[in-house]
C-alpha cells in the first residue's frame, strides 16, 4: 500500500491541474445530484417494530387525521393586560390568513374554541338545571296525582256507602280515566328526562376531565392556537412552515406578539452557523503558529472544507429516498472537518519536514503521501468501519447516520491522498517560512538522546493519579438518563424558546408534550357504548398520577378505535412524565380486564422512551463489536498483545470520562452559564452510541500516530523504554496540534444553532482533549515504560499469521534511503541544488515516472 500510495502522490504531483479540475468536477457533480434528488430532513425520529411506531402507523390507516402535522402559535399581550374585542378580531384575521397558507389543512382560533368549551359549560349547566326544575315538576305533578287519586277514592267509597254509586259512576269513571293520563303523561316525561340525563353525565364527566384544558390563559393574556398540516410531521416542508410565519408575521397585531413553536420554526436546511465557523478559525489559528505561513495553514482547512461540500451535498442527494434526520448530515459535517484538517495536516507536516531537510519537491510529495498518507488511510479506515458498524445496532436512522459519516470520512481520506499532493505541487517552496528555513540550517545533525518526560520519569505517579482522575470525571456517567431535548434547551431569545416557556407558564408545563393514548375497544360496540368507554376509559387515564387533564381526541368510523390526548403534570423530558407513560402502558392489562379494552401510548413523548430504550438495549452489543475491532486492528498494526489491551483500556476511559462530562453538564446543569446550558434535562439518547463509534475511531488515530514511532523505534534496536520516549517526542508536536485543531472544530458546534448538535460537539470535543492528552500522551507512554519489552511480546505462532501492513511505510523510507533512478530536477529542493536526497547535482526530467529499489510488483 505504501509503494502505491506513493505513486498516487507522485502522479497527483506532477498532474497536480488535472487532479484539481476531477476534484471540482466531483463537486459539481454532488451539487447537482443535492439539486436533483434532495429531500426534506426531519427531526422526528422513527423506529419500525416498536410500540409508538406501530400505533402511528395504525393511525394513519384508521384515523388518518390524528397523524397530521401539527405546531402552535402564542399571542400574548405586550401589556400584560387581557385582550381586548379589536386584539381577539385581528388575531382570528391572523389565523384565518394563516389556515390559507400552503400545507395548512386547520387552524384552531383559541378565543373561538374557549368560548365554545364555556358554551358547552353553560348548555350542560343550564341542561342540569332543566332536568332539575323537571324532576321538581315531576315529583310536583306526581303529588298533584296522587293527591286527586286519594280524592277520588274518597268519593267512590263515599258515594258506594250512600248507595248513590250507579247516579255518579261514569263521573267518577271519566276522574279516573283523567287520571290514568296524568299519570302516564307522568311517566313519559320521567323516561323522557331518563334517557337524557345519561347524555348529560356523560357530558358531565368529559367536562371534568378536560378541566384544565384551555386554549386562552385564566387571565385572559396569552392565547393558543393550535395548527393542523396536511401531511405528517417529518413530511412538513421549510417552506411551509416559513409561509405560515409569513402569514402570521404579515398581518396587523397591534399589542400582540406571535411566537411559535418548535414544531413549526424548526428549520434544519442551514448546516453552518456563526458558532461553527468560530471553530474553523481556532483550527487556522493553531495551524498558522505551527507551520508558520498562511499558505501553509489554509491549505488543510481548504482541504476539509472541500470534503465537506462534497461530503455532505452527496449524502443529501439521497434524502429523497431516505429518511434521513437533520443531524445526518451534522455528523459528516464535524467529522470532515475535524479528520480533514487532520489528515491533510499529516501529510502536509512530513512533506514540509523532508522539505526542510533537503528532499526534492515531488519526491518528497510521493514520499509522504507513501509513508503518512498510509497512516492516513488506516486510520481513516479505523473511523470508517467504527461508524458504518453502528448499523449492526438493527436502528435505521443510527445506521444511515453512521454510514453518512462514514462517507464524509471517506471522502476525507481520498481527498488528502489525492488533491493534497496535488495543491503541495502547485504551492512549492512557498509552503516554507523564511524562518522555517533559516531553523532548519542552524539545526544540528544529531539533536541527542529525548528528554524523558513525565509520562516516563514517573510511570508509576502518572499512571495512579491519570486513572483516578478520569474515574472522578466518568462517575456521573452512572446516572444517565436518555432522552430528546424540547424547545426549553432552545436559545432564550428564541422564538421556540418564549413559546415553550408561556405554556408552561399560563397553560401547565405538561401542555408542552401531551401524550397520545390510543385505545382498541371491543368488537361490535355501537355509538353509545363507544361514547361511554370514552368516559370510562378518560376517568382510568384520569385517575393515574400525574395526570392534568384527558381529552378524547377521535373515533374512528367502526367505533373500534378511541384516541385520548393526556397532559402530564410536568413537561415532555421531565422523569414523570417518563414514568407516566410507563404507568399508562401497565394499566393496560386491568383495563381489558374491566372494560374489555386495550389501551396504548404513541406521540414524540412516547416515542422518545422507545427510541432511548432501543438505543441503551443496544448499546452494549455496539460496544462490544467495536472493542473486538480495536483489539484485531491492533494487534494487526503493531503485531504485539499488551499494546491493543492498553490502548483499548484507555480508550474506555476516555469513552466513560465523556459520558460523566455529558451528564454533570447537560443533565445536571454544572457550568450551564458558561455552555449555554440554561434547561438541563435527559442526554441525547443516541449521543452515547455516536460517541463510542467516533471516539473510538478517533483514539485508534492517536494511538497509530504515537505509538507506531515507539515501535518503529522498538524494531530498529532502541531499548523498550527509550524506544517509548523516542517514539513520543517525535509524534507529540503533530499529534498536539491536531487534537488542538479536532477540540477546535468539535467546540465550535458546543454553541450551535441546533439543539441536538450542542451536547454532541461538547461530547466529542471532551473526548479528543482527555484521549489525545491524558490518555495518549500521559497514560500509555507510563504504562508502556513500566512494561518495557513485554509490551511488544506477541506469540511465535500469531506472528507467522499476521500479514505486514506496515502502516508507517517503513519499507518505502528504507528504499528511498537508496539512490534512486531519477527525481526532481535541480531546484526542487529547498537549496536549490538538491537532487532530492540530498545529493547534488542535476537530475532528469521531471514528468519521468521515478522507480523505487524492489518497488517492483509491490504495491
Amino acid at each position: 500500500m505504501a509503494h502505491l500510495l506513493y505513486r498516487l502522490g507522485r502522479f497527483a504531483a506532477r498532474r497536480a491541474w488535472a487532479v484539481v479540475a476531477a476534484w471540482a468536477a466531483v463537486l459539481l457533480l454532488a451539487g447537482g445530484a443535492f439539486a436533483a434528488f434532495g429531500g426534506q430532513l426531519t427531526n422526528a425520529i422513527t423506529v419500525p417494530g416498536t410500540e409508538t411506531q406501530r400505533l402511528a402507523d395504525r393511525l394513519q390507516t384508521e384515523l388518518p387525521d390524528a397523524g397530521h402535522g401539527t405546531g402552535r402559535i402564542v399571542f400574548t399581550t405586550e401589556d400584560g393586560e387581557p385582550f381586548t374585542a379589536a386584539q381577539r378580531a385581528q388575531v382570528g384575521d391572523a389565523l384565518a390568513a394563516a389556515e390559507e397558507s400552503p400545507g395548512v389543512d386547520a387552524v384552531l382560533n383559541p378565543f373561538t374554541a374557549q368560548e365554545q368549551r364555556e358554551d358547552q359549560r353553560q348548555q350542560l349547566e343550564d341542561g342540569r338545571a332543566r332536568a332539575a326544575d323537571g324532576q321538581e315538576q315531576l315529583e310536583a305533578a306526581e303529588e298533584t296525582l296522587d293527591e286527586g287519586q286519594a280524592e277520588l277514592d274518597d268519593a267512590r267509597e263515599q258515594a258506594e256507602r250512600a248507595g248513590a254509586l250507579d247516579r255518579v259512576e261514569d263521573r267518577l269513571d271519566e276522574q279516573q280515566e283523567t287520571l290514568d293520563e296524568g299519570r302516564a303523561e307522568l311517566e313519559r316525561n320521567r323516561e323522557q328526562l331518563a334517557a337524557g340525563l345519561p347524555e348529560l353525565d356523560r357530558g358531565e364527566r368529559l367536562l371534568a376531565l378536560a378541566e384544565e384544558t384551555r386554549t386562552v390563559s385564566r387571565d385572559g393574556t396569552a392565547a393558543m392556537a393550535v395548527v393542523t398540516f396536511t401531511e405528517e410531521q417529518q413530511a412538513v416542508t421549510a417552506e411551509d412552515k416559513q409561509a405560515l410565519q409569513d402569514a402570521v408575521d404579515g398581518a396587523e397585531l397591534d399589542g400582540v406578539q406571535a411566537d411559535y413553536s418548535l414544531e413549526i420554526t424548526q428549520d434544519i436546511s442551514q448546516l453552518f452557523g456563526p458558532a461553527e465557523v468560530i471553530g474553523v478559525v481556532i483550527a487556522g489559528i493553531v495551524l498558522l503558529v505551527m507551520l508558520g505561513t498562511l499558505v501553509a495553514a489554509g491549505l488543510p482547512i481548504l482541504m476539509a472544507l472541500t470534503g465537506v461540500a462534497i461530503g455532505a451535498l452527496g449524502v443529501l442527494s439521497f434524502s429523497g429516498a431516505v429518511d434521513m434526520m437533520s443531524v445526518t448530515p451534522m455528523l459528516g459535517v464535524m467529522l470532515g472537518l475535524a479528520v480533514g484538517i487532520d489528515y491533510s495536516l499529516f501529510i502536509l507536516n512530513r512533506h514540509r519536514q523532508q522539505l526542510l531537510a533537503g528532499t526534492g519537491l515531488h519526491r518528497s510529495i510521493g514520499l509522504a503521501t507513501g509513508t503518512s498518507g498510509n497512516a492516513v488511510v488506516f486510520a481513516g479506515l479505523t473511523v470508517i468501519i467504527a461508524l458504518a458498524a453502528l448499523n449492526v445496532t438493527g436502528i435505521p436512522f443510527l445506521g444511515v447516520m453512521g454510514t453518512a459519516a462514514a462517507v464524509c470520512v471517506a471522502v476525507a481520506v481520498l481527498i488528502a491522498v489525492t488533491l493534497t499532493p496535488a495543491l503541495l505541487s502547485l504551492v512549492g517552496q512557498r509552503l516554507l517560512s523564511a524562518r522555517a528555513r533559516a531553523r532548519a540550517a542552524r539545526r544540528p545533525a544529531h539533536l541527542g538522546e529525548p528528554r524523558p518526560g513525565v509520562a516516563t520519569r514517573h510511570p508509576v505517579v502518572t499512571l495512579v493519579v491519570g486513572v483516578l482522575a478520569l474515574v472522578l470525571v466518568a462517575l456521573p456517567a452512572a446516572s444517565m438518563r436518555l432522552g430528546l431535548p424540547d424547545a426549553s434547551s432552545e436559545p432564550e431569545d428564541s422564538t421556540q424558546y418564549r413559546t415553550y416557556q408561556v405554556i408552561e407558564e399560563k397553560f401547565g408545563a405538561g401542555a408542552n408534550g401531551p401524550l397520545l393514548v390510543v385505545a382498541d375497544l371491543p368488537e361490535g360496540t355501537d355509538a353509545d357504548g363507544a361514547a361511554e368507554l370514552q368516559v370510562d376509559v378518560g376517568e382510568a387515564l384520569m385517575a393515574e398520577d400525574d395526570v392534568v387533564s384527558v381529552v378524547p381526541a377521535g373515533l374512528s368510523e367502526d367505533n373500534g378505535t378511541a384516541v385520548f390526548q393526556v397532559v402530564p403534570a410536568d413537561g415532555p423530558a421531565a422523569e414523570s412524565t417518563e414514568q407516566l407513560v410507563n404507568d399508562l402502558r401497565a394499566l393496560s392489562p386491568q383495563l381489558e380486564d374491566e372494560q374489555g379494552v386495550r389501551i396504548g401510548v404513541t406521540g414524540q413523548t412516547g416515542g422518545n422512551i422507545d427510541v432511548s430504550q432501543l438505543l441503551a438495549d443496544a448499546l452494549p452489543l455496539y460496544l462490544t463489536v467495536v472493542i473486538g475491532l480495536s483489539l484485531v486492528l491492533l494487534v494487526l498494526v503493531f503485531r504485539s498483545v499488551l499494546v491493543p489491551v492498553v490502548a483499548t483500556a484507555g480508550f474506555m476511559l476516555s469513552l466513560f470520562a465523556a459520558f460523566g462530562a455529558v451528564v454533570a453538564i447537560y443533565q445536571w446543569g454544572w457550568l450551564g452559564g458558561l455552555l449555554g446550558v440554561h434547561a438541563p434535562g435527559p442526554v441525547l439518547s443516541f449521543l452515547p452510541t455516536i460517541l463510542v463509534g467516533v471516539l473510538f475511531g478517533l483514539a485508534m488515530d492517536y494511538q497509530l500516530f504515537l505509538v507506531s514511532g515507539m515501535r518503529e523505534a522498538f524494531v530498529h534496536g532502541r531499548s523498550a523504554r527509550a524506544a517509548v520516549q523516542e517514539g513520543l517526542t517525535a509524534g507529540r508536536a503533530v499529534v498536539t496540534a491536531a487534537a488542538i485543531i479536532m477540540i477546535s472544530v468539535f467546540a465550535g458546534f458546543v454553541f450551535s444553532h441546533m439543539a441536538m448538535i450542542r451536547p454532541m460537539g461538547f461530547g466529542l470535543a471532551f473526548g479528543v482533549l482527555v484521549d489525545a492528552f491524558v490518555v495518549r500522551m500521559m497514560l500509555i507512554p507510563a504504562t508502556m515504560h513500566l512494561l518495557g519489552d513485554r509490551a511488544w511480546w506477541l506469540p511465535r505462532w500469531l506472528d507467522r499469521i499476521l500479514p505486514d501492513v506496515d502502516v508507517e511505510g517503513e519499507s518505502l523510507r528504507r528504499e528511498a534511503e537508496e539512490p534512486a533512478a531519477g527525481d526532481d530536477p535541480a531546484g526542487d529542493g529547498p537549496s536549490g541544488t538538491a537532487d532530492g536526497w540530498g545529493g547534488t547535482g542535476p537530475g532528469p526530467d521531471p514528468d519521468a515516472e521515478p522507480e523505487l529499489v524492489g518497488a517492483g510488483r509491490r504495491d
